[in-house]
């Protein structure tokens, strides 16, 4: 299949080029059609004749979830509410939902740079995908599918949860692709160990969505089910939905779709761009948004930017793998510790699994106190247990610098989760 859904820039100097003309755009846009933008901008002193180059982006204001909920119902609007055909709202579980306006020219750019996703994980016509995600208000069933219809492979809208049905389908339609979080994925993966289903069914990907999937987590899902290949998927309803970036086969990070939004990485506390390399906030001004266009947006996600080029040739920008959120840090003993360390810690030593659980106490002696549940690979010898143990938490101290009490269970004890793992249970609150 040719490369239908990739822009055609030959160089980044085009692609800048592309940037610039789209950020002029969307800053007009949003003055001529918001007061809100019109008010935030000229706080700012921002004319948009003045925008010259891609650096003056950082005289823009920033915007953030508070400005979402503030202008609710329909936040950030910038066109008539004539010319909306649709809406979608985040799945927060405080207050009022973050809604979010479409045109159909947002939609129809939406659906292109998702089955951009299909394409760069090498799906062909020929692949049937099994959308095992939430449908409804939320952008990640229609978004799945819309881009699966796009780029003209079979879409089997199923949903979330009902493993049987999964199971079934799996089995029926000889699904190739399955799309959904990994926590599902690894739930999937066992289900189908278990019922001796491997050797019956044609799964060969999975592109996981919403939630963060370690290492280790991969690495048992590949095993269980066989599988050629496994995928992020990036995007928040904000911007757009899922569908805004996808690692390639390379896996050397994910390439994000800089032709529809520019990426800023933040100190989430000075809000200052950070140096290359480092963890920050990720910062997004979309170029092409009519409804609800986005300036200097606070996604509260954490990564880092990528300098160097994918050695598969795409000449797309890259980002690390999303680390955590911001709002999801955790303090501990003075330390500022993210999910995604975690993640990535226990991914490295032999002997522990793909899940674990992080309890947060607070002791009679007004100090706090750190549990770490964790999974061992299956059928580990129990002998090994307490070396594990040990090993776990000297590696977290050593790569984290915090101290942990660390219990090595057995596979299968934690629970699994249809949706997204609960990894965090916070006490001291």
């Amino acid at each position: 299949m040719e490369n239908t859904f990739m822009p055609s820039f030959k160089n980044t100097d085009e692609l800048r080029a592309h940037q610039l003309k789209g950020l002029k755009w969307t800053v007009e846009h949003a003055y001529k059609n918001s007061d809100f933008y019109r008010s935030r901008l000229d706080e700012s002193g921002v004319k948009t004749e003045d925008i010259q180059t891609l650096e003056y982006i950082k005289r823009l204001p920033l915007t953030n979830a508070d400005h979402l909920r503030e202008g609710y119902p329909f936040p950030l609007l910038c066109v008539p509410e004539s010319s909306v055909v649709r809406i979608h709202a985040s799945s927060g579980t405080t207050g009022k939902k973050k809604i979010l306006a479409y045109t159909q020219k947002d939609i129809d750019e939406w659906i292109h740079i998702f089955a951009r996703c299909y394409e760069m994980a090498g799906l062909t016509q020929k692949d049937r995908v099994q959308i095992a995600v939430g449908y409804g208000i939320w952008t990640a069933g229609a978004g799945f599918q819309m881009g699966c219809e796009k780029f003209g492979a079979m879409a089997i809208p199923v949903g979330p949860g009902n493993v049987d049905m999964q199971c079934q389908f799996l089995v029926d339609l000889q699904s190739t692709v399955m799309c959904c979080t990994a926590s599902m994925g690894l739930l999937m993966a066992e289900e189908i160990n278990r019922r001796n289903l491997k050797d019956k069914i044609a799964l060969k990907k999975m592109i996981f969505g919403s939630e963060r999937s370690s290492s280790s987590m991969r690495n048992r899902i590949k095993e269980l089910v066989g599988l050629e290949d496994m995928f992020d998927i990036t995007g928040m309803t904000e911007l757009y939905g899922p569908g805004t970036g996808l690692d390639c086969s390379k896996h050397e990070g994910i390439h994000y779709w800089a032709d529809n939004y520019i990426l800023e990485i933040l100190d989430p506390e000075t809000l200052e761009p950070v140096s290359d390399g480092e963890i920050g906030e990720m910062v997004v001004t979309t170029l092409c948004k009519e409804a609800a266009p986005l300036v200097r947006y606070r996604t509260r996600d954490l990564t880092r930017l990528i300098s160097h080029s994918c050695s598969c040739g795409n000449i797309l920008p890259m980002h690390d793998r999303i680390l955590g959120r911001s709002d999801d840090m955790i303090i501990y003993r003075a330390v500022n510790v993210y999910p995604g360390q975690i993640d990535e810690t226990l991914s490295d030593i032999n002997g522990v699994g793909s899940e674990y659980q992080v309890i947060l106490d607070r002791g009679d002696d007004g100090r706090d106190y750190m549990t770490l549940k964790v999974e061992a690979v299956q059928d580990v010898d129990t002998s090994a247990k307490d070396r594990i143990a040990k090993k776990v938490s000297d590696e977290i101290k050593n790569k984290i610098m915090v101290s942990c009490r660390t219990e090595i269970l057995d596979y299968g004890q934690l629970p699994r989760s249809e949706r997204k793992s609960k990894r965090i249970y916070d006490n001291r609150r």
